[in-house]
């Protein structure tokens, strides 16, 4: 009786495989697994409420997506690429690795960008375009290499450098784990342990994103 309450594993497994409601299979699975474990569908629903409640603030980036909309829709995309056609010798690289710079240190104070929606797809990949589509015009094989090339620096940057603020979940739950297995491991060290790979990061990433600029020069 006791693998019962794996259920919700199972309910999870078969829904993501026959790509049903993403939303429904989740709290199917929660119903199931807290019926079977003996509760009432009234203290399920409670635990649900509870964990939501306490969880709000993950999804507030969720309110950034109608005023990402809303700004595009009055010019700011063409604006950043007017910007950007007017500034020499300024190429796709350089604005990844100036992104790159932002994005570890605001990850350094705990400011959340989240990038990928209100950084990399209104601004920073067009202006990479725009850069990259002075000298000659892009191939839509160069456009999806730009798009992956953004993609990818703003993920580089917040993983490796999201440990860099003391008060991080990942922090957090890394010091807390340690504890819990007898190992004396401070939030204060994992940052400071942190920060070499955030700077290793920055040289790898960097480099790579120079060496894009040169293929590009190349792919034509």
């Amino acid at each position: 009786m006791e693998y019962l309450r794996l259920i919700g594993i199972i309910i999870i497994i078969l829904g993501f495989a026959f790509k049903l409601d993403t939303i429904a299979v989740v709290v199917a699975a929660a119903l199931a697994t807290g019926l079977v474990s003996g509760m009432s569908i009234s203290h399920v629903l409670t635990i649900i409420g509870k964990g939501f409640m306490d969880n709000r603030m993950v999804s507030l980036f969720f309110l950034t997506l109608p005023m990402i909309g809303v700004v595009e829709s009055h010019g700011m995309k063409q604006a950043a690429v007017n910007g950007i056609s007017k500034i020499k010798n300024l190429s796709a690289g350089k604005i990844f690795n100036l992104y790159l710079a932002i994005r570890e240190i605001t990850d350094a104070f705990g400011i959340a960008l989240s990038g990928q929606v209100q950084f990399i797809r209104p601004l920073i990949n067009p202006m990479a375009q725009a850069a990259a589509s002075v000298k000659h015009p892009l191939t839509e094989k160069q456009v999806d290499l730009i798009k992956a090339r953004a993609a990818a620096t703003d993920n580089f940057g917040n993983f490796f450098a999201q440990n860099l603020f003391i008060a991080s979940s990942g922090v957090l739950l890394m010091a807390s784990t340690m504890k819990s297995l007898g190992h004396n491991v401070s939030t204060t060290s994992i940052v400071l342990y942190s920060i070499p790979v955030a700077v290793i990061t920055f040289v790898i990433v960097g480099y790579y994103n120079i060496r894009f600029d040169k293929k590009f020069d190349i792919d034509k």
